[in-house]
């Protein structure tokens, strides 16, 4: 059975969920990558790394940068000439747009967000939340190709094989792109929730220091987000020290006292660390549907009745304001920080 991996990246920098799409590929058989872009024989030998038995290159200038009608057409075209069997793609925002584009091309159906795809005879059954991640749908597709998106953390990672490698085959780019990009502007680079295997958030409860005295001159809102921007620099230490992302809840957000792309939530990212830290957070459905399926969840709340505390395997009831300084000293000494 021969499976199609979209390698999604950025200029090089891979979105590390498509290698757990190769590795998904090679449950079924033969993982044939297919990467885009200018330049991109870099991200064509990772991809020989992480499983790929065939890497299909398009490298050309039509394609340096994402456009919807020029990746569709190329993907659909060399899809047509494979035919395989199944068109595997990480979740992003990019990747939502090129399969929903390649399955109208191919007269074919997409599935999205994935949590688990499984062989049935020459069909395949996928398994997604729905419902605010409260149930789980399994779902029967019999079209050809069949396409799906993976969320990001739900499959394993592939070990990679420094050095390994093998024949890189060009296809020509098809379609011409109606729109072109002018440029760029980067925003929060470093946030990449999506990957982390570990995340510290806080929510409105870093505003709540009394013991803190803002400068002079600020009125009552700019003050809640001094001493908020004060509990964040308290968060952010600890994740620095893991080695882990900052996250955030919506109303810590919506109070102005970190930017929307740390928002971890039904409305922001949802997520699935080895490790979350939930520090000042209520623990609304909201949040909890984005962050719910981390494999440890540890929350610091001075409300012993919190909701957070029903989702946590570890709770600390107390002062987030002495419990996140004494943990970030804890683990500084403990990881020789």
């Amino acid at each position: 059975m021969k499976t199609l991996v979209y390698i999604d990246h950025f200029k090089g920098a891979v979105q590390p969920s498509s290698w757990e799409a190769l590795g998904v590929a090679k449950k079924f058989g033969s993982a044939v990558a297919v990467v885009f872009g200018e330049n991109a024989n870099d991200v064509a030998k990772s991809a020989f790394e992480h499983g790929a038995d065939e890497v299909f290159v398009a490298d050309d200038s039509s394609l340096k940068d994402y456009l919807p009608e020029t990746y569709a057409s190329t993907l659909s075209a060399l899809a047509s000439t494979l035919n395989p069997n199944l068109i595997l793609f990480p979740t992003t925002a990019r990747t939502r747009e090129l399969a929903a584009m390649c399955a109208v091309d191919l007269n074919t159906n997409v599935m999205t967000d994935l949590t688990g795809l499984e062989a049935n005879g020459d069909s395949f059954v996928a398994t997604r939340p729905i419902y605010e991640a409260k149930l789980f749908e399994k779902v029967n597709c019999v079209g050809k190709p069949v396409m799906a998106t993976l969320r990001g953390r739900a499959f394993p990672k592939p070990n990679q094989e420094t050095g390994k490698s093998g024949t890189i085959t060009k296809v020509d780019a098809k379609g011409e792109a109606k729109s072109t990009v002018e440029g760029y502007s980067a925003s929060e680079s470093a946030v990449n929730l999506g990957d982390a295997s570990i995340i510290v958030s806080g929510g409105r409860g870093v505003s709540n220091n009394p013991s803190l005295t803002p400068p002079a001159g600020l009125d009552e809102k700019q003050a809640e987000i001094w001493r908020a921007q004060q509990g964040f620099a308290l968060v952010t230490d600890l994740a620095k020290v893991l080695g882990g992302a900052v996250g955030a809840s919506r109303a810590a957000v919506d109070a102005g006292y970190i930017p929307y792309s740390h928002q971890v939530g039904q409305t922001g990212k949802v997520v699935a660390p080895d490790l979350y830290i939930a520090n000042g957070i209520s623990g609304a459905i909201q949040h909890l549907v984005g962050m719910r399926n981390a494999k440890v969840i540890v929350a610091i709340n001075k409300d012993a009745d919190a909701p957070i505390f029903k989702a946590a395997r570890y709770g600390v009831v107390g002062d987030l304001f002495e419990i996140v300084p004494a943990l970030t000293e804890a683990f500084k000494k403990k990881l020789g920080k």
